[in-house]
């Protein structure tokens, strides 16, 4: 339970902290893409089961991966992408303080 509450704060009451504290004059536009970065899930469609409750998502799906959060944390860098990256790097944070929980059951 504990688990699923800290997941989904992350996922959703993160971002609008963010969105809130530093994009105050356009922090709805800010929260939508950020939240936007949830559509990474959608590479849960490629594994066979789509969802097993003990599988850990980074490096697993394509958009999990190593090398597709190093893309994330590229998008920070330039003023037009850091939007995007925020969400995204916010989604992989909420994922793997999912996998360090997952390791301590």
């Amino acid at each position: 339970m504990l688990q699923t509450i800290i997941h989904y704060g992350i996922h959703f009451l993160f971002p609008l902290a963010i969105a809130l504290f530093f994009f105050k004059t356009h922090w709805k536009t800010a929260y939508l893409v950020m939240i936007c970065g949830m559509f990474i899930d959608l590479d849960h469609l490629l594994a066979d089961p789509i969802f097993a409750p003990n599988r850990c998502s980074i490096n697993f799906h394509p958009l999990h991966s190593y090398y597709a959060i190093a893309i994330y944390f590229l998008l920070l860098i330039p003023k037009k992408t850091r939007i995007i990256g925020l969400g995204l790097v916010i989604h992989i944070l909420a994922d793997t303080v999912d996998c360090m929980f997952m390791e301590l059951v």
